[in-house]
């Protein structure tokens, strides 16, 4: 592991680039609550950790719930899939309860994912894929130049949040409706108490 700082979750990644506030409730904080989501996202990911390992009718080795780390990137984590196959080519996937959908922050976790796995194994990985359980479908992620870069940029984001031991200012937008955190953030609250102390501010330099 990284012996500068202590390793990144890989499922940080996907937190942090959801919301940074929600990151670094759960990693600086350790705070966590469960709403309906997340325990249909956990329950699948316990059907699928339980699985072990099977080889696929296409002749892959599917390995489930499989540890995974980065020294050089300081990360480590765990693969929900990943097929080895018989030519060589590896090939991670990762299970979200959601309907097919694409989104940012679960393709920079499955190319962090994808990231560990080649410094592991010595094998280059150039696709992975999100496979959405409301739908039963798998979305591939070709593991671009670009993504491996943003996966890089949001490792050292994270990283100096936790140095920091501050927390990012909330969203207040469209992504709190559904977050399990919003009783524990208190995105309007704050987003209240900023826009009072912004008419204070302005109040005294209006009187002065």
């Amino acid at each position: 592991m990284n012996e500068i700082a202590d390793p990144i979750n890989v499922s940080a990644l996907n937190q942090y680039t959801y919301c940074p506030r929600r990151c670094g409730l759960i990693y600086l904080e350790s705070e966590f609550s469960d709403n309906i989501h997340t325990s249909r996202g956990n329950a699948e990911h316990e059907r699928v950790d339980q699985s072990g390992y099977v080889t696929t009718r296409e002749g892959a080795r599917a390995e489930y719930a499989l540890p995974v780390w980065s020294e050089q990137l300081g990360l480590i984590g765990k693969c929900d899939v990943v097929e080895f196959w018989p030519d060589g080519n590896i090939y991670p996937v990762e299970y979200k309860h959601g309907v097919r959908k694409k989104r940012l922050n679960d393709d920079l976790q499955l190319v962090a994912q994808a990231l560990c796995l080649e410094e592991m194994t010595g094998k280059p990985i150039l696709h992975g894929a999100i496979y959405h359980h409301g739908s039963r479908r798998r979305r591939e992620v070709a593991i671009t130049q670009e993504l491996r870069d943003k996966v890089i940029d949001t490792v050292n984001a994270i990283r100096a949040m936790m140095d920091s031991g501050k927390l990012p200012p909330p969203a207040n937008d469209a992504r709190c409706k559904e977050c399990s955190l919003k009783e524990i953030c208190q995105p309007d609250a704050l987003a209240e108490r900023c826009r009072l102390k912004s008419l204070r501010e302005e109040l005294f330099n209006v009187v002065e």
